[in-house]
């Protein structure tokens, strides 16, 4: 009885333990958005402040992946070109239209549209693996789509046109990752979520870097001191971190219940929106994101 007991406070501590790293992780990732705003005070671009945060966070992706191709089989030809399509489009393009919509809407309004992702991996699988849709993710599909109309029509209350621009890039970033998570499942079955992620990441702070070289003058690499020290904790606290703490929850409490505890997110953007960088909290943004968590919650539930 004695061993029963101590085997259960033991799951349960480390199920609460997983949940906390879940919690953690999606606040952390939810952060970044209100860090890419702080740094366009400094009068930078999304293509500089896309840079700086993959340039920090390059190197420990760089470690991991070169870690896993010593510890793993060779990649195929086929394979390494699958990665580079995946990094182009899950971590590159999705990362920079979500760079580029924050510079017209709110942190939480961004927020709210990522948050649909789900939604358009499940729209996906319905159209192209001709996946049934129940009436119950109907429901949920409504019932999210119902929650960013409400946010978006509240903000339209400013500038109407930079909202409708902003929102429709963060819309196209959400689409891009929703291709990526469609795309990389039978890959992450065989090479594991980790090499994957790593060599993707890679892929994407090559591609963010050289875009920058590109576009930019390399004199735009000399900052102010805030914008090194807000670029590393973009890259590090805002992208590394929340992408290990999101795979370690997951094994631990599972992919379902990791994914329900990612809904604290658009929560806490609207939180943070509102104290770090005085951006408005109405009961029209509550509604809106109590029926957007509404939506995912049910599809998650499936």
């Amino acid at each position: 009885m004695e061993k029963s007991t101590t085997t259960t406070a033991s799951a349960r501590s480390a199920y609460l333990g997983g949940l906390a790293i879940a919690v953690g992780g999606a606040i952390l990732f939810s952060t970044k958005a209100i860090v890419a705003k702080l740094l366009y005070r400094y009068q930078l671009d999304a293509v500089t402040v896309l840079s700086f945060r993959m340039l920090f966070s390059l190197p420990v992706f760089a470690a991991v992946a070169f870690w896993q191709m010593r510890k793993g089989p060779p990649l195929s030809v086929a394979d390494r070109w699958r990665l580079i399509g995946l990094g182009l489009i899950g971590y590159y393009l999705s990362s920079f239209l979500d760079f580029l919509g924050l510079q017209y809407i709110t942190v939480g309004l961004e927020r709210l549209i990522l948050f649909l992702t789900p939604t358009f991996v499940l729209l996906m699988t319905t159209i192209f693996l001709k996946q049934h849709i129940s009436r119950r993710q109907w429901l949920a599909l409504l019932t999210s789509y119902a929650g960013i109309v409400l946010v978006f029509l509240h903000d339209l209350g400013g500038d109407a046109s930079n909202v409708a621009l902003g929102s429709t890039l963060v819309l196209g970033s959400a689409i891009t990752y929703a291709l990526y998570l469609l795309f990389s499942g039978e890959m992450v079955k065989r090479l594991g979520s980790l090499r994957l992620v790593s060599y993707a990441m890679c892929v994407s702070s090559v591609a963010c870097i050289g875009q920058f070289f590109v576009l930019r003058p390399a004199a735009l690499l000399i900052q102010p001191a805030p914008v090194y020290w807000l670029s590393l904790a973009n890259g590090i606290f805002c992208t590394v971190l929340p992408v290990f703490m999101t795979m370690a929850a997951v094994q631990r409490i599972g992919a379902g219940t990791a994914s329900q505890a990612g809904m604290i997110g658009p929560v806490s953007t609207l939180f943070l929106g509102f104290l770090i960088l005085g951006e408005p909290f109405t009961a029209w943004q509550l509604a809106g994101t109590a029926l957007v968590m509404s939506g995912i919650y049910l599809l998650s539930k499936k």
